[in-house]
């Protein structure tokens, strides 16, 4: 079995944004909207300690998608190897896979009356390729791959990183994404 997931190492990540543009070209996404963003988060701490740090945030592929739970029409789901989608052809644009989620990462497209959101670029996962994201990031702050694979990268750090892993909250979605951060001094 495969199933796929995502840590961002957030002492990699430089805030360029390169991950937000590089999803909207390969998604063709439409002007002001977004599958991936990067938030700055800082300044913390008081002089001369005063740190920042940047936090992509996208869909988490969560274990159990609250989102996939109120779809209507079954539009929303979640496939077998952990990646959650939207099918446009049953999609009705009710939004209530958007009040739904409780990572806001979730958004309609007026223009084609549909929910749309991060696929972590399933057309090219099934290609057997990278998410543009992961490829295009010059920190190479996202480690995609098989958690199921012992070898891959992302199931080596997923076992490794103990307290340096978190993930957002979990109100009983179980977030499949996680966040890596082994210089913890800044954090409350």
């Amino acid at each position: 079995m495969t199933t796929h997931r995502m840590i961002v190492d957030l002492d990699r990540c430089i805030g360029c944004h390169s991950c937000t543009a590089a999803c909207i070209q390969e998604n063709e996404i439409d002007l002001g909207r977004f599958y991936t963003k990067v938030i700055n988060v800082g300044p913390t701490g008081t002089y001369p300690n005063v740190e920042e740090y940047y936090l992509p945030v996208k869909c988490q592929h969560c274990e159990t998608p609250t989102c996939v739970k109120v779809c209507p029409t079954g539009a929303s789901y979640r496939r077998e190897d952990g990646i959650v989608l939207v099918d446009h052809n049953k999609c009705i644009g009710c939004e209530y896979c958007i009040m739904a989620c409780p990572y806001g990462v979730r958004s309609r497209n007026d223009r084609l009356g549909v929910i749309e959101k991060c696929t972590l670029c399933a057309h090219l996962v099934d290609d057997g390729k990278n998410p543009a994201c992961v490829d295009i990031c010059p920190g190479h702050a996202r480690i995609f791959g098989d958690a199921d694979d012992p070898a891959s990268e992302v199931a080596q750090k997923l076992a490794s990183a103990g307290d340096s892993l978190h993930r957002l909250a979990d109100v009983g979605n179980t977030p499949g994404e996680a966040f890596l951060l082994a210089n913890q001094t800044w954090r409350s």
